[in-house]
């Protein structure tokens, strides 16, 4: 099994995807234990002091102006995972969880938090064995931190809560813990607030989704190509030297991929007799390049707010190499909130032209030849149709999901904390969006290579042959006679979702972009 080791200087977008999807285990590297205990030497020698410290010695946000005695502090800090741990609601899933707990980890072994080295390691060793808190859907607001969320998995470092195995069976987190050996945290001074205190959760699913959308943006751009192929579009207006004049780089990359998967294509400009040869392709096909590119431009910018994040160190006090404990505000999730609503809106607009082309593909009245609904027998046989009104249901969703929850502030801890970031929920809502927009793109592949096959007598693609090829071999039938579609749907977004489409095309086309 793979290892990652947590040093102090952050972690990498894929050590994140291989905790929180692949079970990596996590140790923490010499350097971070050294850095850990040093932090504590400087909690220990303030706890100590008389002066009251913020977190240290106090409550907690509105609270903050008490001072706490040193027969209180164990009392104080337990108490605030315990009151917080206030969330509601289904479960969050376990991979979302997983990579929660991992950043929390990651900012707690840079050693400004504050935390013990065996805090830390019993950390890892929670997420070595399996064990998966309860986090329940709602108690964030995007400030402090996603404080309910890591609340859950404090609580569970206690011994506390409900936790899922390794085996997927939910079980009280102390009987969890024993099964595989762990000891219950004590906590000491500051210890609760510095596990509760941060960004991590919405992080996770900004590096989750952007993993996600790799793959959905390059398997859109074949989608894409394959409806062009079938509505018999041309590709001149793919040509790099077109894109050149406008260097957005997501837009030639897009235009690249698709222009490499047409390579060869008999179908591509071919006129239908009695028709004239077409100078433009709609919108919809003709765009396709220019939507996709502003995309991936999105998830460029959205990449290097993740990355900064990776390096970062969120927490409130932090401890400073000059010895000093220093409150402040960097657990504001405004920076990852802005991005994830950012890619809401580009994955809507890329599910919103994608329903486009199938739209065209369907109609007779502009899909150049094809019959009516790509079906067989039309008026006995419906074909596609009702695929496209599923498709635009979640299209709809889709721009719903793309009104953004980071400009939607509510108040809380008694006006202390005025102004919060909603992050927690533009990353649960961009979730559902890429769920959404896999389906849309499956909804799109389905119809276009069904309309490639239609062509008969025109030779297609290399690529979108073996393309076709895949999915047939996936299971999910080609032209024909009506029938009872769902499960040709599921299989093609399972097809989509697995990357199994990229796998089909790039040995013919070469890495895609």
């Amino acid at each position: 099994m793979q290892t990652v080791v947590l040093g102090t200087s952050g972690t990498t977008p894929q050590d994140v995807i291989d905790v929180a999807r692949h079970g990596a285990r996590v140790e923490l590297s010499p350097e971070a234990v050294e850095a850990l205990a040093a932090a504590r030497d400087i909690v220990d020698a303030l706890a100590a002091k008389p002066e009251p410290v913020y977190g240290v010695s106090t409550g907690f946000g509105a609270l903050a102006t008490r001072h706490i005695g040193h027969e209180l502090r164990a009392q104080l800090q337990r108490n605030i995972v315990r009151s917080h741990a206030a969330g509601m609601g289904p479960r969050v899933e376990r991979e979302v969880v997983r990579a929660l707990m991992f950043l929390r980890l990651k900012t707690v072994a840079s050693g400004h938090t504050g935390v013990r080295p065996e805090v830390a390691q019993t950390m890892a060793d929670v997420l070595n064995a399996g064990i998966t808190p309860v986090v329940h859907e709602y108690g964030s607001l995007g400030c402090s931190g996603d404080l309910a969320p890591l609340s859950h998995c404090a609580l569970a470092l206690m011994g506390e809560g409900d936790a899922e195995g390794p085996d997927g069976v939910v079980k009280p987190a102390g009987e969890l813990l024993a099964a595989a050996g762990i000891a219950p945290v004590e906590l000491k001074e500051k210890e609760g607030l510095a596990l509760l205190n941060g960004t991590d959760g919405m992080l996770g699913m900004l590096i989750m989704a952007l993993a996600d959308l790799d793959t959905l943006y390059k398997s859109a751009d074949i989608t894409a190509a394959l409806s062009l192929e079938a509505l018999l579009g041309t590709e001149k207006v793919l040509e790099p030297e077109l894109h050149a004049i406008r260097p957005h780089p997501g837009q030639a990359a897009s235009a690249a991929n698709m222009l490499a998967v047409l390579k060869g294509s008999g179908l591509t400009g071919h006129a239908l007799a009695g028709e004239a040869p077409r100078v433009q392709d709609a919108y919809s096909v003709r765009c396709a390049p220019q939507v996709a590119g502003a995309g991936r431009d999105t998830m460029a910018h959205a990449r290097l707010v993740a990355e900064r994040e990776l390096a970062a160190a969120v927490d409130n006090p932090v401890v400073l190499p000059d010895g000093t404990v220093r409150s402040n505000g960097n657990f504001h999730g405004a920076p990852v909130a802005y991005v994830l609503d950012f890619l809401a809106i580009a994955a809507a607009d890329l599910g919103s032209i994608a329903e486009r082309r199938t739209d065209r593909l369907l109609d007779k009245n502009r899909s150049h030849g094809l019959p009516p609904f790509l079906a067989e027998d039309a008026g006995v046989d419906s074909g596609l149709m009702i695929a496209q009104y599923t498709q635009a249901a979640l299209v709809s969703e889709m721009k719903r999901l793309a009104v953004p929850a980071s400009a939607d502030s509510i108040p809380s801890s008694a006006m202390q904390e005025d102004h919060v970031s909603m992050g927690w929920s533009a990353a649960r809502k961009l979730r559902t969006a890429i769920g959404n927009l896999n389906r849309i793109i499956a909804v799109e592949l389905y119809a276009a290579t069904r309309g490639v096959e239609l062509r008969e007598g025109l030779t297609p693609a290399p690529a979108s042959r073996a393309a076709i090829a895949a999915l047939r071999a996936a299971g999910v039938e080609g032209p024909g006679p009506d029938r009872f579609l769902a499960p040709d749907l599921a299989a093609a977004d399972a097809f989509v979702r697995e990357g199994k489409l990229l796998a089909a095309v790039e040995p013919v086309t070469g890495p895609l972009a």
